[in-house]
């Protein structure tokens, strides 16, 4: 079994984050995040954000993140209003769709030219998405659109069950109004777009030359940053200053294991980097 802290020896080709829990938790950056960010930049290495969270467009995690002292450039930003809207342009670029989102998602779908309807007869796809404003009408206009017309399938933007908080709490996901809609149609999500799915992977490392098993995935996890690191190939960082726990870690079996768990994400700095540069932990 891996050490609750251990630490690779070299550095990978490339680096991909998620975000909430793993750079930051609430408007808090997390310790040693500015370090490992700014170190693989100097080094020159390509650094990708991902995230499950529709709520918020691209340009609001540049925002967050300049804030935060991390300027990050739009493109190398990934969340699920980026890759639900390019699946649905690639895949089905004529269908109507009924969005359960919140207004980023929205927008982008209408921004990119996807039709957007409330009237189940002309309903092709229905998107369950992390929405606050869910309800009994949404509800029963995807009940109408695939069980009584039965012209339109459902998918989802990402299989969360729920959004952690800082301190503790959280609130219902994308996954508790994918359930409602499948227990009352009795037909099961088709497609799921955010994280543990490849094609998230393969959207945050669009552009870049590089092989998945030369990657690393980080976050905090298991279900979903970790479940897609050992889906395609990469290798995996879990780092414990979000949802997962060491005892979480050491109940899994080997082939379920991330690669590296570490206490805190800057420890995949190889440690020859901390000695070569006099660094501590109370000098970040």
């Amino acid at each position: 079994m891996n050490d609750v802290i251990n630490a690779p020896t070299e550095f990978a080709k490339a680096y991909v984050f998620d975000m909430d829990g793993t750079i930051y938790l609430g408007d808090r950056l997390l310790p040693g995040s500015r370090r490992m960010i700014e170190e693989l930049r100097r080094r020159e290495i390509p650094v990708r954000f991902l995230s499950n969270n529709p709520t918020k467009d691209p340009d609001q995690y540049v925002e967050k993140l300049k804030k935060l002292g991390l300027p990050t450039a739009i493109e190398d930003i990934s969340n699920t209003v980026v890759t639900t809207t390019r699946w649905l342009v690639n895949n089905h670029p004529d269908a109507r769709v009924f969005a359960i989102a919140e207004e980023p998602l929205k927008r982008s779908l209408q921004q990119a030219g996807i039709e957007l309807s409330e009237d189940p007869e002309k309903i092709d796809i229905v998107i369950a998405s992390y929405d606050r404003a869910f309800d009994y009408r949404k509800l029963q206009i995807a009940f109408d659109a695939i069980w009584f017309y039965k012209r339109a399938f459902l998918i989802q933007t990402n299989p969360d069950r729920f959004c952690p908080f800082p301190g503790g709490r959280g609130e219902p996901d994308c996954a508790a109004i994918t359930a409602a809609i499948e227990a009352c149609t009795g037909q099961q999500c088709k497609v799921s777009l955010g994280k543990p799915s490849p094609i998230m992977l393969t959207e945050a490392l669009s552009g870049l030359d590089v092989d998945p098993s030369d990657c690393v995935m980080v976050g905090d996890r298991l279900q979903t940053d970790i479940q897609m690191a050992l889906d395609t190939g990469m290798k995996s960082a879990c780092v414990l200053t979000g949802e997962a726990t060491a005892e979480d870690v050491a109940a899994l079996d080997d082939k379920h294991r991330p690669t590296w768990t570490l206490d805190r994400i800057d420890r995949l700095i190889p440690a020859v980097t901390w000695q070569e540069l006099g660094w501590t932990e109370d000098n970040d």
